[in-house]
């Protein structure tokens, strides 16, 4: 019966992680979409004002929600730090192929190994130095021999993934403090000030389709972080992880389909070695914790 109810529960998982892995697939399309007409850091703010506004009515049902353990300018450093990730990946969205920018992407868990060894003092064992020796040998293919080779595009992802592990390595002491809702609320709400702060000097307003696209990126990233978020509520790392990597062929396909971009061979070989490498590392750190 157990058996039974935890297979329920890991299938649920899996599905709201496909979903979730869908939704960020068009997200990008959508950022593509965009590409030209609207300023990256203004898509930001827009991003992040109609992600604010759909959960306002939440905030308002529940305002307890809003009851922190952290002080606000802890808030307010990750709020920045996800506007800049976000902002790279949009202007990487924007100017390169989308399958390599996804890639790239991927090596978010690698440079968390890296930076939790360099800030936190943690000890990389040998899965984990092998995750990330497979996670650069998997950039270098994407990055290298490609047709497209280090581009702006592929600079910006890399930053972005970069900036990705910071703020996994700040919700990692941040959320033995607060529940993973009041950290999604106040991240939106702070992101909000800060992305017009940014945007303002590259302002000109978008006209009613951008503005329908940008409204329905809103909602797609709101759903997007709320469908994953359950998923790990429901079910450990090592089940939830892996479903994310659906993006990939998902993003290869609809480039292929709307904007009728071609995915290189090393692409699909590097992408496969960065993606088996966040596995790696996912399941090293998930038997480490089990074992302390």
């Amino acid at each position: 019966m157990q058996d039974a109810r935890s297979r329920r529960t890991a299938t649920m998982a899996v599905a709201f992680a496909a979903g979730a892995a869908t939704l960020a697939a068009a997200d990008a399309v959508i950022v593509r979409a965009l590409s030209g007409a609207v300023h990256p850091f203004v898509i930001g703010f827009f991003r992040a004002f109609f992600g604010a506004v759909i959960l306002l009515p939440w905030i308002a049902l529940r305002p307890a929600v809003l009851q922190s353990n952290h002080r606000l300018r802890q808030h307010a450093l990750r709020a920045g730090f996800k506007l800049l990730a976000m902002i790279a990946f949009f202007a990487a969205f924007s100017w390169g192929p989308l399958a390599d920018v996804t890639a790239i992407a991927f090596m978010s868990p690698i440079f968390v190994v890296l930076g939790a060894a360099l800030t936190l003092g943690e000890r990389p064992g040998l899965p984990m130095l092998a995750a990330v020796a497979v996670g650069f040998a998997g950039a270098m293919l994407v990055i290298g021999p490609s047709a497209t080779g280090f581009s702006l595009a592929v600079g910006l992802a890399l930053v972005g993934a970069v900036l990705q592990s910071a703020i996994q390595l700040l919700l990692k002491s941040m959320s033995k403090g607060d529940a993973t809702s009041t950290l999604v609320v106040w991240n939106l709400l702070l992101t909000v000030p800060i992305a017009l702060v940014f945007a303002l000097p590259f302002w000109s307003t978008p006209g009613w389709r951008e503005i329908g696209l940008l409204a329905l990126q809103g909602a797609v990233g709101t759903a997007c972080m709320g469908m994953m978020t359950h998923a790990f509520s429901l079910a450990p790392a090592t089940v939830v992880a892996p479903v994310d990597f659906l993006r990939l062929p998902l993003v290869a396909l609809s480039g292929f389909a709307l904007f009728g971009e071609s995915v290189a061979l090393t692409t699909i070989a590097g992408g496969a070695l960065i993606c088996s490498a966040a596995l790696l590392a996912a399941r090293a750190g998930s038997f480490k914790s089990t074992s302390n």
